[in-house]
């Protein structure tokens, strides 16, 4: 039978022409139905077309329509696809502006920090009521695909919230094993790998090459010049913690407290143009584009000739299910006791194998330790942006900025407030799990000069502990 594919934001350009092209290449699923669905009606349209075009010049016996109706997209389907973007690059720049005035300067802003606590805010709420309407409206078992950034927030948010099968999806693994198998001289396919970690830190804990160990190549290739130029922030924390990892120095700057935190850090790692660490590379670039093509659907400029299958997991995930024909694949899933160092319930990046039973992650066991505690620098402030998103208190969007590494390198508690402050006011548009609830301020406290701390009453085995402090400041003054 047909698979009916209810794809859910189809406006998006790139996502919905490479996956319908991946999905119509594909013979098991060139019989599809796809359900095309987006709020902006022009961009549906536009979509629609073209997928109505590749139908009819390739001859393939798919079906393409689109609706602004969400339910009816996903009725009976087998399959649906997410990949929204709510508010757009307008939020976006919010996303980016706000921050930079606080001193964080961000050079993605989608998946951690205050870009992606934001567009969790944005996304989560959508996310659950997709869920909800699969779980009534669609067949039995049928599966998320899950594209939408924050990959690893919204996927936990998904993990608490429901029940309905579903898989986050990334090709960060792929397109670096793309870069290792360049870097070290061997043929793609002849690599041997294992990953594990959360997305956008995954990290390679086997790298093989016909039985023999990578990593002493790669570290060495990585103590040369021409190669640490190429992925300056990559390179170094792979210098420091031993495994190579699969973000580049673009996204990775931004998980972590080291590089972007003040000037020199930037200069010295992030110095490349674009997503070499170029502050604000992705939104720039984003807003580039929609304004090129502002006055001209890009989708005329593109061919609607089916094209070889792209390194998206999309249609091999649904091949799989479709045929029962196993495939591997990197996906991000709910942690139940998966990765044991990191904690249930949150979204972990593991192999996993689809087929036509669904979908099985296989276990990894402990991350090396210093991997698990990078992780859940980032898992902290994941939890709590969930936590927001789930029960609308405002609250948890301060408490996930206050635990997010490159945040709280640069800014005090109450400018984390402050801004959190601002990026809601601003984007409260597109936040209804928000309306009528506010972050309260906190004011600053003015400490007159002199001013003497309240003498409050000691243990008296406690009490020495004063008596040394205060003998400490005296002797220094």
């Amino acid at each position: 039978m047909p698979k009916k594919i209810a794809m859910i934001g189809a406006g998006s350009v790139v996502f919905a022409k490479t996956l319908m092209n991946d999905i119509m290449a594909t013979p098991a699923l060139s019989d599809s139905e796809f359900a095309l669905l987006d709020v902006n009606e022009t961009k549906l349209r536009s979509m629609e077309a073209f997928g109505k075009r590749m139908v009819k010049e390739n001859g393939v016996k798919a079906t393409v329509w689109g609706t602004t109706n969400r339910r009816e997209t996903i009725k009976n389907a087998d399959f649906v696809v997410i990949m929204i973007q709510v508010g757009g690059f307008e939020a976006f720049g919010f996303d980016y502006e706000i921050p930079l005035k606080y001193g964080v300067d961000q050079c993605i802003g989608d998946s951690l920090g205050p870009g992606g606590v934001f567009r969790g805010q944005r996304h989560i709420p959508i996310l659950v009521d997709v869920a909800k309407d699969m779980a009534e409206l669609a067949k039995p078992n049928a599966i998320m695909l899950q594209y939408a950034n924050p990959m690893a927030g919204n996927c936990l948010a998904l993990g608490k919230a429901s029940k309905v099968p579903f898989v986050g999806l990334c090709h960060g693994v792929q397109t670096t094993l793309d870069l290792i198998a360049g870097y070290c001289a061997v043929p793609k396919d002849e690599i041997t790998f294992t990953c594990g970690g959360i997305n956008h830190m995954d990290w390679f804990l086997r790298l093989e090459h016909k039985g023999k160990d990578l990593y002493p190549k790669l570290k060495e290739l990585f103590e040369k010049p021409e190669y640490y130029k190429n992925e300056k922030v990559r390179g170094e924390v792979f210098r420091h913690f031993g495994y190579f990892m699969t973000e580049s120095t673009g996204h990775l700057s931004e998980y972590v407290s080291w590089f972007r935190k003040n000037k020199k850090a930037l200069d010295l790692y992030c110095d490349e143009p674009a997503f070499g660490g170029e502050s604000g590379a992705y939104y720039k670039w984003g807003k580039l584009m929609a304004e090129k093509y502002a006055k001209h659907d890009p989708l005329e400029f593109e061919t609607a000739r089916i094209e070889t299958r792209s390194v998206e997991y999309c249609s091999w995930i649904m091949e799989a299910v479709a045929t029962g024909k196993p495939f591997r694949f990197m996906g991000n899933v709910r942690n139940d006791a998966l990765i044991t160092n990191l904690p249930d319930g949150c979204c972990v990046e593991v192999p996993t194998f689809a087929d036509d039973a669904g979908l099985h992650p296989t276990p990894i066991g402990a991350l090396p330790p210093q991997l698990a505690a990078c992780c859940m620098t980032n898992v902290n402030c994941q939890i709590l942006c969930a936590e927001a998103a789930l029960t609308g208190d405002p609250e948890y969007i301060v408490h996930s900025l206050a635990m997010d590494p490159l945040t709280a390198a640069v800014c005090t508690l109450k400018e984390i407030r402050d801004m959190s402050i601002e990026l809601l006011e601003a984007e409260r548009r597109w936040l209804p799990q928000f309306q009528g609830k506010k972050i309260k301020p906190t004011p600053t406290i003015s400490i007159p000069k002199n001013c003497k701390a309240v003498d409050v009453p000691m243990d008296p085995a406690l009490a020495i502990h004063k008596r040394f402090g205060t003998l400490i400041s005296q002797k220094t003054e």
